[in-house]
């Protein structure tokens, strides 16, 4: 007997509550496999595909591409051993559902994993489409009953503040669902006139019957709309003026800066460097040829390495307030996020126990999660955990910036873009690759001297990278 099961946006970790569905990856009617992917889903972190726990048929999806869902809202229902209920002159079970020695599991409730890589390991089986006929059979055999449509009363609707329905919504019809979905209809709002309220499609002409008399009426009473509305701010605001919700990516880095600036008591110092030594080193180091051969080092990850060196002369830059307990909390490690500018926003990935690695290990995991950032796949572990940043907007052509601290974290340096200009070398004046650095940092870890002195050590490093080997 199939029975129809209701599979909800599940928690997807890192204190996310919500999620934007980007893309369906399968159709009302389709056939899906326990731990299948059946949508694509936006976070503020990351890109994630939703697998779902349960085998069977779509029987409907909740939520248009560019909706967004908290956390435990409806994804879609899924008939249960459906096909295995349908009988008569219809096609036998095998040419609708995948056979599979699990198929026993899929019915008794599903694997009940919600993220990719996480699944039973069975391989995910072809989409397939079970024609209208067959589905509608197949769904009718759940435990709700189909009365004539002539026999039942009509439908209350539901207003706005009545109660929402929990779990699956009555309906088993595709026709009722579409219908509903083309009026902007709720179902969760409606109250069926079926048998153990199942929802028919008097019910739902006669709520397509009720919000066309309401707006019909309101639009009587309702006065001309001015050609130019207040904003909430108080700052008027033409009526055509272009509205762009604050969510995914760009709704987190407005969370994080705005608590950030709200909570941190930060300032900046900053500083010019003769980086030509250090280019002249990386050029040396990129040049090499034979067993001492190896990967090409960025500047960027150079940087990263000396901020590493920085932060262990200074350990009160690598640390967190717990506001609550009212302490300073020094991390033993140094796990250095790095600004990246990608399609989807801002993001900063973070590069793992960082003080244990050298200038080529960093370079080659800045470089493993710049890729991964630029095609949408970072995970959220891999966006979060971060003690210090370092953020190299030089490369939008910029000389100098005040960045705003990672929240929670205690600071973070910038770098502008490296070029020649004029500088005073060795008593005279000469054309140097200079760049100007700059760090934010909390005044509550510490007091200027303490990120003077770690600003300075960094610029001696950058003009001097033989300073460094006294870490090495």
């Amino acid at each position: 007997m199939a029975q129809v099961l209701e599979f909800k946006l599940p928690d997807l970790g890192e204190g996310l509550t919500e999620a934007e569905i980007v893309r369906w990856l399968v159709e009302v009617g389709d056939v899906v496999a326990i731990d299948q992917p059946v949508v694509e889903v936006e976070t503020a972190k990351a890109m994630v595909e939703v697998p779902c726990p349960y085998g069977g048929v779509v029987t409907a999806r909740f939520g248009e591409e560019g909706t967004e869902l908290p956390v435990g809202a409806p994804l879609l229902t899924v008939a249960v051993g459906a096909a295995e209920g349908s009988s008569g002159s219809a096609p036998s079970p095998s040419s609708s559902l995948p056979s599979s020695p699990s198929s026993g599991t899929e019915s008794s409730g599903g694997s009940g994993n919600v993220l990719v890589g996480y699944g039973t390991g069975a391989p995910a089986a072809r989409r397939r489409r079970i024609r209208p006929d067959r589905l509608d059979r197949a769904v009718a055999e759940a435990p709700v009953s189909v009365a004539p449509v002539v026999a039942a009363p009509v439908a209350e609707v539901l207003v706005a503040e009545a109660p929402v329905h929990e779990g699956p919504v009555p309906v088993v019809s595709p026709l009722v669902r579409r219908l509903a979905r083309q009026h902007d209809i709720d179902l969760r709002r409606l109250a069926g006139s079926g048998p153990d309220g199942l929802i028919l499609r008097a019910d739902v002409d006669r709520a397509i019957r009720t919000v066309e008399e309401t707006a019909a009426a309101t639009a009587q009473v309702q006065t001309p709309v001015a050609a130019v509305v207040a904003a909430p701010n108080g700052v008027a605001a033409a009526s055509d003026a272009e509205r762009i919700p604050l969510r995914g990516v760009r709704g987190a880095v407005a969370d994080k800066l705005s608590r950030s600036r709200t909570e941190i008591p930060d300032a900046t110092c900053w500083v010019d460097a003769d980086a030509t030594e250090l280019m002249a080193v990386r050029a040396a180091m990129n040049a090499a040829t034979g067993p001492s051969a190896g990967p090409k080092v960025s500047v960027l990850a150079l940087l990263a390495r000396i901020c590493t060196a920085a932060l262990a002369r200074f350990p009160e830059l690598n640390a967190t307030v717990d506001t609550a307990a009212r302490e300073i909390v020094r991390l033993p490690g140094v796990h250095l996020g790095f600004a990246a500018q990608t399609e989807r926003g801002l993001v900063v990935p973070v590069v793992r126990d960082a003080h244990t690695r050298n200038a080529e290990s960093i370079g080659a995991e800045i470089a493993r999660l710049t890729e991964l950032a630029r095609t949408g796949k970072l995970s959220p572990a891999q966006l979060t955990g971060g003690t210090f940043t370092l953020n190299n907007y030089g490369v939008f052509g910029v000389d100098g910036s005040t960045p705003i601290i990672n929240h929670p974290e205690a600071a973070m340096l910038g770098v502008g873009r490296i070029m020649p200009k004029p500088w005073v070398h060795r008593g005279e004046l000469a054309v140097r690759q200079v760049v100007q650095l700059s760090l934010t940092f909390d005044h509550r870890v510490c007091d200027g001297g303490t990120a003077g002195g770690f600003l300075r050590y960094v610029a001696d490093c950058v003009e001097q990278p033989a300073v460094l080997l006294r870490t090495l």
